[in-house]
Order: structure tokens, then sequence, then C-alpha cells
């Protein structure tokens, strides 16, 4: 009589503290890149049939730093890092407000540059609400996959984690983010707004795919600089 076949128990995934510089660096990128794109996002973009905005190019670099952070330190410091983020960005927001209602020049000048911060900076408190609602939850998905596939697979296929998180993350962020910034950048009609969704969710996760061989390798070199991973 054979006994039963048993398999090892996988090895916990390893993970780094955030005592040195290089989390505080992912962060602030992070953050810088949210801020940028939460201003370009107020502009409609039209490049032929294809309805964008004008923070098209940054905000998947968001997710790509988001996963160098879940990889690296972890679900909780990502979320962390999330909310860090947001926190930066509707103070941000607060900024914009402050500047245009403080009294300008009464000149032609004036009233011109006043309008041009309105047209421009006006629309940024919405913009980073639905950023906000978007991201935290989507990131919040894209890291949570990440980590949990991390937990089963080890250090290996890493590609695989990238991947799999962005679909469920991008879809979830495109959906809520074009649901409350459509009005502002002047999306009205179904076929636009539609246009808007599929559009942002396929440029998105195809910008992560291109990156993942970068997204890769920038992950490789922290986990081999951070003196706590694995630790």
């Amino acid at each position: 009589m054979t006994s039963a076949q048993t398999f090892p128990a996988p090895a916990p995934p390893k993970f780094a503290s955030i005592g040195s510089s290089y989390f505080s660096i992912v962060l602030a990128l992070m953050a810088v890149v949210l801020i940028l794109s939460n201003i370009g996002a107020s502009k409609g973009v039209a490049i032929g049939p294809i309805i964008t905005d004008g923070g098209f190019f940054l905000f998947p670099l968001a997710y790509i730093l988001g996963d160098v952070i879940s990889e690296v330190y972890g679900f909780k410091v990502a979320r962390k890092a999330i909310l860090a983020s947001f926190a930066l960005s509707v103070f941000a927001s607060l900024c914009y407000w402050i500047i245009i209602a403080l009294p300008g020049f009464d000149d032609d000048f004036g009233a011109s540059k006043q309008a041009a911060l309105e047209g421009a900076l006006g629309p940024v408190p919405q913009i980073v609400l639905a950023s906000l609602l978007a991201f935290l939850a989507g990131q919040t998905i894209n890291s949570w996959i990440l980590v949990k596939m991390k937990s089963r697979t080890g250090e290996k296929s890493l590609w695989a984690r990238i991947m799999s998180s962005s679909v469920a993350g991008e879809f979830v962020d495109t959906l809520i983010f074009c649901s409350i910034a459509a009005s502002v950048i002047g999306i009205s009609d179904f076929g636009s707004f539609a246009n808007y969704v599929l559009v942002g969710f396929l440029y998105k996760t195809l910008v992560e795919f291109l990156f993942v061989p970068v997204t890769t390798a920038v992950i490789g070199w922290i986990k081999r600089r951070e003196p706590s991973y694995g630790a």
C-alpha cells in the first residue's frame, strides 16, 4: 500500500520594507504622474476616429509604477501609496481652486489669463474625483490580484501577474473614470462615450503589455538593491 504523494507548501511571497529611498522615489513619481494626467484629462483629444483625453499618454505610467510597488512592497504598502498619491491630487486641485478665486488684474491681459486658467484648471476637481474613484477601485483590484497571484507562484511568472492584474484593473478604472469625466471634456452622446471607454481601456492595457519587459526589469533592479527584500 503506497502513501499519498505530498507536495511542499509554496513559500510565502517575498516583500521589502519601505525603509530605503527606492519606495519614496517611486511614490513621488506616481503622485506627479497622477497630478499631471488629471490636468491633461480636462482636454478632449480627437485623433482621427479615436476619442480620448490629454492625459492618455501619462496615466498608464501610474499603473506601471503601481505594479512595481505591489510586487516589491506588497498590497498594504501599495494601498498606502494609492491613498497618498490621491491626497496630493486633492491638494493640487484645492490649490487650483484658490489660484482661480484670487483677484487678478483688470486689464485685458489679466482677463485673458483668468479665462485661460478657468478653462484649463477649472474642470480639474471633477477630473480628480473621477480619477480618485477610478484609480482607487482599479489600482486596488490590480494590486490585490498581483499580490494574490504572487502568493501562489512566488518569484515565478512575474509577466503573467502584471498582465492578468492589468486587464482587470484597467477595465474597472476606465469605466469609472470615463463615466464621471466624459461630460467635463465635452462627450455627450453614447457613441462617443463608448469610443472613449473602449479606446481608453485598450490603449492603457496595450501600453502596460508593451512595457512588461521594462516593468519586469525595473522590478528586478529594485529587488536586487532592496536590502530587506525577502529578509
